[in-house]
C-alpha cells in the first residue's frame, strides 16, 4: 500500500488511482485544503499498480470479444478494493455511464463516514469486479474525461464544503443553487453603481424580508429561462407538497 493519508479525521475519502500523484491536487487548496490540514477530513491515495502480480506490475489486457483500448483487470482491481475492505463508507466508481451527480447525493455522502473512489482509465474496468463489490456507478456529466481522477476531485469538492466547520454557518448552503431546486440569483457588490450600471435598488434597501423576496423571485426567474428541467421538477415538488 502506498499514497497518503491524514488520520483522526471525520470523513476519509480513499482514492484507488493509477495516479496518486494527481491528489489532493486542488483540494489542497484554499478551503478545502484548510480543512483537510485542519483535520475536518482526511485523503488517502492507493496506487492500483502495487497490486499487480507480475514483474511488469501489469494492470490491464485487451477486451474480451475484441475493440479498440484496453481493460483494467478484475483481479488487480479486486485486490486494491480487498485493501481497504475495513474502511467505512460506500464504494463508487467513477463512469460516464454512472447516475448523474447532483446536490442531493452530494448531501447524502457528507453525511458517510466517507467514501471509497474508484478511477478507472482506458476503457473502463473489468464489470465484474464492479459487480462483485457492489460498486455505486457516478457520473459528474455526459461527457468523456481521460481518467477517473478528476471526477473524483469534483465530487470530494462537493462534499467536504458541506462538511462542519468547512464553511462556517451551516444556513450559508441554504440559498446555493440546487439546495433548494432551484438555481441561485445573481449578486452584487460594491461599487453600487459600476461602468454606469447600477445594482438592484432593493438590495441597497436594509429590508431583509422584501430583500428575500426579492432573490426567490429571481432565483424562479433564473431557474424557468436557464433550466427549464430543473423548474418543471420544482414545480412538480410544489404541488406534491401543497397535497400532503
Amino acid at each position: 500500500m502506498s499514497g497518503n493519508e491524514i488520520s483522526g479525521t471525520k470523513w476519509q475519502a480513499t482514492i484507488l488511482t493509477l495516479f496518486p500523484d494527481m491528489f489532493p491536487g486542488p483540494l489542497g487548496h484554499s478551503l478545502a485544503g484548510k480543512s483537510l490540514n485542519e483535520g475536518i477530513w482526511g485523503l488517502k491515495t492507493l496506487d492500483i499498480r502495487d497490486f499487480a502480480r507480475d514483474k511488469h506490475r501489469t494492470v490491464d489486457d485487451t477486451p474480451l470479444g475484441g475493440g479498440l483500448g484496453m481493460v483494467l483487470k478484475p483481479d488487480v482491481v479486486d485486490a486494491a478494493l480487498q485493501a481497504v475492505a475495513a474502511t467505512a463508507g460506500p464504494r463508487i466508481y467513477l463512469s460516464p455511464r454512472g447516475k448523474m451527480l447532483d446536490q442531493a447525493m452530494v448531501r447524502d455522502l457528507a453525511a458517510q463516514p466517507g467514501a471509497v473512489f474508484l478511477c478507472g482509465r482506458y476503457e473502463g474496468v473489468d464489470q465484474r469486479v464492479i459487480d462483485a463489490h457492489a460498486m455505486q456507478e457516478v457520473s459528474i456529466g455526459d461527457y468523456i474525461l481521460s481518467g477517473g481522477e478528476v471526477a473524483a476531485l469534483t465530487v470530494i469538492d462537493a462534499v467536504v464544503r458541506l462538511l462542519p466547520g468547512v464553511m462556517g454557518k451551516a444556513e450559508g448552503h441554504h440559498d446555493e443553487s440546487f439546495e433548494t431546486g432551484l438555481l441561485e440569483h445573481s449578486h452584487f457588490t460594491q461599487p453600487r453603481v459600476w461602468n454606469g450600471i447600477e445594482a438592484p435598488e432593493i438590495l441597497g434597501s436594509g429590508h431583509h424580508r422584501r430583500i428575500a423576496e426579492w432573490r426567490l423571485a429571481e432565483a424562479k426567474k433564473e431557474t424557468q429561462t436557464r433550466r427549464p428541467d430543473l423548474w418543471k421538477r420544482y414545480l412538480e415538488l410544489q404541488s406534491k407538497s401543497s397535497k400532503e
